[in-house]
């Protein structure tokens, strides 16, 4: 590198000016204003993806009326890829780029305006300049007509909630900013300020709220044994219907049901999405797989430990909200049932592993098609399977000594605190086996890196529980598919399962399934009302607007519901597990 160039970029002065004239049209205007140049070129890029999300999104399709600016001169600035800048600064010492950006989509990790509040998703608004990502930057937020508070983890300039700093650009693609009139409230625990912005209304209480993220938050900080933060952000849209999350090193973003949280099944359903993203703060933000940090903001960042990454925090998510005692332990081994039944009900369980399921997010996990059942699985949901499964390992192993916990405050301690690094597969597997005191080069054949069922019977049993098949008795047909019926009464097909009639029998997505045996369809959950298992029935479709009959012979619906039950007159060890992994 060129030392001039180098010299130019340990000193250059960056500060954003972030305007919403147009918020209505779902605008944001911004004005990058860079000084202390000694370069002769600038290229300043846009990300293309935000971490924590692993999809290339192609941030920079959302700008236009790019220029830059050195004084009253417009300075030539084309644009060289698709999300790249280059700006001529031969004798420029300072110059000024101006662009609008274009927010209009409604999720937790993309930015969205419009006259009632600007949500800025960091990674999609702020260009950075080439090789300068260590670099400090300031933030000045003029808002528009009417809004009055700015909600986000980046500190305030003299007081002035309007004006931000940020350390450098890791940090600040990481600090998502919400502006308008949210409600904000908050409590203080474990020495940290905890914030809750709250958009859109909704039939929350504040103080309950305050209450039980308080008790969620003291939960997961005794497993690490520390809060590295010092002040902590929750941004939560509450929409008709919305969901989701995205965790930031000092703050998360949450979609949410306005008026889900006055039922007892939405308000915990919101609770153990708040207790999975707060858990990020450590796990993935601090704790993480090496190659998620420093990121490498053009280009995808691969890893085969998201499963660990995301796998346990799903885990922990109910964990948390268990230890809290706001719910029986009965709440907890449903939800735990229900990580089983999506698994189980997967025929991609059977081609995908959790490992590559993994490595494999950024081109298959969010851009799912008709057939990602048949081939793929969550690392979410495996992920989770397969915390369980350690945890209880551990635990019966050390007779109740040790659990996943300590694992995963010895990892946050020696990889992010002492070695101030990510860990590799190979440090995490003998963290695990530092605890289980034994090899698992066996369990990672199997579970992790292979395809063999899960004995769930197995590991729950260590905590004298197992699992009930409330199907197993119902001998009742399925075709194998999934439909919608449109408003005139049109059923068609969505997807097939693999290894069901339909998939043997040639029914495809898209196919309109007009009769079975000569009966018309209109309705596809009667569709099979008086056929028995074994039947060979014709079914007529209309595919591309022709008709087909296809003969099929139904087979037994595959599907299973596990429920865990308590076996009977448990031992000793079983309760001792039990009690540890339950904190009954």
């Amino acid at each position: 590198m060129n030392l001039s160039v180098s010299k130019a970029q340990t000193t250059a002065n960056i500060s954003y000016t972030v305007s919403f004239p147009d918020a209505q049209a779902h605008y944001t205007d911004v004005e990058m204003h860079i000084s202390g140049l000694k370069q002769n070129v600038l290229d300043v890029k846009m990300p293309v993806w935000t971490p924590g999300s692993y999809l290339v999104r192609e941030f920079a399709k959302n700008i236009e009326s790019f220029s830059a600016h050195a004084g009253s001169k417009t300075i030539a600035s084309p644009k060289i890829n698709k999300n790249t800048w280059r700006i001529s600064t031969k004798g420029v010492s300072a110059l000024t780029v101006k662009y609008r950006v274009y927010a209009f989509e409604i999720s937790v990790r993309t930015s969205f305006i419009d006259a009632s509040h600007g949500f800025l998703s960091s990674s999609g608004i702020f260009i950075y300049p080439a090789n300068m990502l260590h670099q400090p930057s300031t933030i000045h937020i003029k808002p528009y007509k009417g809004w009055d508070k700015v909600s986000t983890s980046l500190e305030m300039v003299n007081g002035d909630p309007f004006t931000r700093i940020s350390p450098n650009y890791d940090i600040l693609f990481d600090s998502p900013i919400e502006v308008g009139n949210q409600d904000v409230f908050g409590f203080d625990a474990s020495g940290v300020k905890y914030e809750i912005c709250m958009y859109g209304g909704g039939s929350y209480d504040r103080e309950r709220l305050k209450k039980d993220i308080h008790k969620i938050v003291e939960q997961e900080v005794a497993i690490y044994g520390e809060n590295p933060n010092k002040h902590y952000v929750f941004i939560v849209h509450n929409h008709l219907k919305g969901g989701g999350g995205l965790e930031h090193l000092s703050s998360t973003v949450l979609g949410a049901s306005r008026e889900a949280y006055s039922t007892e099944k939405g308000y915990q359903n919101f609770l153990t999405l708040v207790a999975h993203e707060h858990f990020h703060l450590w796990n993935v933000k601090r704790l993480r797989p090496i190659v998620l940090g420093p990121f490498d903001y053009d280009n995808e960042n691969y890893t085969t430990n998201l499963w660990i990454a995301e796998g346990f925090t799903e885990y922990y998510q109910e964990i948390a909200v268990r230890r809290t005692n706001l719910y029986p332990p009965e709440n907890y081994l449903d939800a735990l049932a229900g990580e089983f039944n999506i698994l189980e009900n997967l025929p991609g369980k059977n081609v995908q592993t959790v490992a590559e399921s993994s490595f494999d997010a950024w081109i298959k996990a969010y851009r799912p098609n008709e057939n990602s059942n048949n081939t793929t699985i969550s690392y979410y949901n495996k992920g989770a399977i397969v915390g369980m499964m350690l945890d209880l390992e551990i635990i019966n192993d050390t007779k109740g000594v040790h659990s996943l916990d300590d694992v995963m405050k010895y990892m946050y301690t020696e990889y992010y605190k002492t070695k101030k690094r990510g860990y590799t597969d190979a440090e995490f597997k003998k963290g695990f086996e530092k605890f289980a005191g034994k090899k698992l080069d066996d369990f990672y054949k199997k579970y992790i890196n292979g395809l063999t069922p899960v004995d769930y019977n197995k590991y729950l049993g260590y905590a004298g529980y197992k699992i009930n098949d409330e199907l197993a008795s119902v001998d009742e047909p399925a075709l194998g598919l999934t439909s919608v019926t449109t408003p005139n009464k049109k059923v068609i097909v969505t997807s097939v399962a693999r290894g069901t009639a339909a998939y043997i029998d040639g029914i495809n997505v898209n196919d309109e399934i007009a009769a079975i045996d000569d009966a018309p369809v209109t309705d596809a959950t009667t569709m099979l009302a008086g056929k028995k298992t074994g039947d060979k029935i014709n079914v007529n479709i209309i595919r591309d607007g022709q008709p087909l009959t296809l003969p099929v012979t139904l087979l037994k619906n595959a599907r299973v519901k596990y429920k865990i039950v308590s076996v009977d007159n448990a031992t000793p060890q079983q309760l001792l597990v039990r009690k540890k992994w339950l904190s009954l």
